[in-house]
């Protein structure tokens, strides 16, 4: 019988030298020495008052370290940020064996402000004394991004007092309807309990609806159309978007051809990205040059914009609606679209797509003069979603 290397996991004390684990050339060395060297975190310190008195806190330049590391790896939970600093012996590292709770880490990043924009140009100007800016082309585009509030909670003035009159007539209803009942028979515990949250939920939000109303103003766009509101987070607004509806922000980045750095970023509350065109190109005033050229994709195409930008005298290559129909580059593009979608299936052009489900077999209905047909779904979609990335079936 052939014998193998025993596996051994029992505990044990392994030397690990937390200095070496952040190797020069990689993103936390430049971090670390940035922060420490480079920034000026006056602003984030002033806020401490423990001289004398008081627990001693975590530097500021510790908690921005980390944030900034876990930012890199796509971590923006504070609880799995507290979770590296706990297990991952590079964050173990930059943090210098700290271990803040994500409470604390979630009030460091939210107390940020407006010093945050601060440290941002520190950076940008960091960038540009070593040579990362070119100056040749400023590239503008966004994407949106849900916000931490419910797209049901939105709508005009008008639409959320309707809201709150249809609940306070339902929570109306419910207590009529308790009553009879209690007349009539003695309910269930469990059931009068239920009804009373239900009272209790629609009181609370058609008050929460009723005091939003009279503290805030209706939303206007820039041409005083009348814009929904969000009780939960008025500076957001409902967008469509290619996987549907959100209540989010529009994030908007201005981002140099030289290194890719970002030169400009900014949120705004409005599905329209013709409006923040312009705003976006005065934030890069300070870094662009009269032979900077602004490309910018159909979205910010406007007349205004394009007037706007030829009076200020600034280049810019804004894409039209028309201009894949007009580039040549673009005249085989159709090919691309009629491809099948791997996770759908098309019977005829009579019938609906029908989502294939990751399962060993599946029912998809055709005509109703035909039987079901079942198909071995789980290895077909995955066989077609590899050939139209170009792979092998395996």
């Amino acid at each position: 019988m052939a014998r193998f290397k025993e596996i051994d996991r029992s505990p044990r004390f392994l030397p690990v030298v937390l200095e070496a684990q952040i190797q020069p050339g990689s993103f936390e060395y430049a971090l670390d020495y940035l922060v420490d060297h480079e920034l000026d975190l006056a602003g984030l310190a002033a806020r401490y008052r423990n001289d004398e008195t008081g627990a001693p806190a975590y530097d500021p330049a510790v908690m921005l370290k980390i944030v900034l590391l876990a930012y890199s790896r796509g971590m923006v939970s504070s609880r799995a940020i507290e979770r590296a600093c706990r297990e991952n012996v590079l964050f173990i590292a930059i943090s210098g064996d700290n271990t803040p709770q994500f409470t604390t880490i979630a009030k460091f990043v939210r107390e940020l402000g407006e010093e945050i924009a601060a440290l941002f140009q520190q950076v940008l100007m960091t960038c540009d004394a070593q040579g990362l800016i070119g100056r040749h082309m400023f590239a503008i585009d966004g994407v949106k991004l849900s916000s931490n509030a419910s797209k049901h909670r939105s709508g005009t003035h008008d639409e959320l007092a309707h809201r709150a009159d249809r609940m306070e007539q339902a929570v109306a209803k419910m207590l009529d309807t308790h009553r009879q009942r209690d007349v009539q028979t003695e309910s269930a515990d469990s059931e009068a309990q239920a009804r009373q949250r239900s009272i209790e939920r629609l009181q609370s939000e058609a008050q929460r609806i009723r005091n939003f109303l009279l503290t805030q103003k209706e939303r206007k766009s820039t041409k005083g159309v009348v814009r929904k509101s969000n009780v939960t987070d008025n500076d957001s607004a409902k967008m469509a978007t290619s996987k549907g509806v959100l209540q989010g922000y529009t994030a908007i980045a201005a981002v140099d051809s030289q290194h890719q750095i970002i030169v400009a970023a900014q949120a705004h509350g409005s599905g329209s990205e013709q409006n923040a065109l312009l705003p976006m190109v005065r934030s890069t005033d300070g870094l662009r040059t009269q032979e900077t050229m602004i490309t910018a994709d159909a979205g910010y195409h406007s007349e205004a914009n394009l007037k706007e930008l030829h009076e200020a005298g600034i280049s810019a290559l804004i894409a039209d609606g028309m201009m894949r129909k007009r580039d040549e580059r673009f005249k085989e593009q159709a090919k691309y679209k009629a491809l099948q979608d791997p996770l759908y299936v098309r019977q005829d052009q009579d019938s609906k797509y029908h989502q294939v489900q990751a399962v060993p077999a599946c029912r998809l209905p055709v005509r109703r003069s035909k039987p079901d047909l079942h198909l071995p779904c789980r290895a077909s979609a995955l066989q077609q979603r590899q050939s139209v990335q170009g792979q092998g079936p395996y």
